[in-house]
């Protein structure tokens, strides 16, 4: 059974019989995919345009070798940073401007995101009327997650008044077609920043902030390695992701990214 195809139809309150009209195939055909069979490639991307997730996600490829993933791995690591702020700004920049098909943001707070570049908002919608798919996936400010996190940093309730405070950046975003802005409450394990092919990843280590740990820029490669991981991990998180709501947002009582 296709968990992820059937998780995805649920959340988004998409029957087996609309995704068949969208991709002009029979009922039943949806019900086989359903069931573990893998459309034809057209009928995936239609799949995954319409649902607006990765293909990837929904459909993984198939698991290589360990030592085909290793040689893969390799040739995705274009360089390691020490920390966040050992990454140039030019470097944020540049992968920012040059994105043509999606920028894709999952972190807690981000805050550093907006602060070290205060045009970060038009930046984004000017390359969403470019036809740039903006995704950002912030925490959400009341959920275990968060307060989780704070406790394990030492902070408290800090995480959840920055991660309000930093999505008062975002809050122009809304209006423009072509950006989403989304609240997740998952267990967050790395920090991504995706530009088409380009990834950087920041793990977390268990009590320090995100800032702190170091950046890997990823570069995707012909074969299934690290990026698509990373890549379908973000889905996942996004597929759960609850739409950004300003007015709903309220202090927290819970107690970095």
């Amino acid at each position: 059974m296709n968990e992820r195809l059937h998780s995805v139809l649920a959340q988004r309150g998409i029957p087996p019989e609309s995704l068949a009209e969208v991709c002009e195939v029979d009922p039943k055909t949806v019900s086989r995919w359903l069931g573990g069979r893998v459309p034809h490639a057209r009928h995936r991307f239609r799949v995954a345009r319409h649902l607006r997730v990765e293909e990837l996600f929904l459909w993984p490829a198939p698991e290589r070798s360990a030592l085909q993933q290793a040689a893969g791995s390799e040739q995705e690591l274009v360089m390691t940073y020490q920390n966040r702020a050992s990454v140039p700004r030019d470097t944020w920049l540049s992968l920012l401007k040059g994105a043509q098909e999606q920028i894709s943001v999952l972190v807690f707070s981000g805050t550093f995101f907006a602060q070290s570049n205060p045009h970060v908002a038009k930046m984004l919608a000017e390359r969403a009327s470019d036809g740039v798919r903006v995704r950002l996936c912030f925490g959400d400010s009341n959920g275990q997650a968060a307060a989780i996190r704070g406790w394990e940093e030492g902070i408290g309730d800090t995480l959840a008044a920055k991660i309000r405070a930093s999505l008062t950046y975002y809050r122009p975003l809304l209006s423009e077609a072509g950006c989403e802005v989304r609240l997740h409450d998952t267990t967050l394990y790395t920090s991504m920043f995706r530009y088409d092919n380009n990834l950087l990843v920041n793990p977390h280590v268990w009590g320090q902030p995100a800032s702190a740990n170091p950046i890997l820029h990823l570069r995707r490669a012909d074969t299934t390695g690290w990026f698509d991981n990373y890549a379908q991990s973000f889905e996942a998180v996004w597929a759960t992701a609850r739409p950004w709501t300003p007015d709903q947002e309220g202090p927290s009582s819970h107690g970095q990214d």
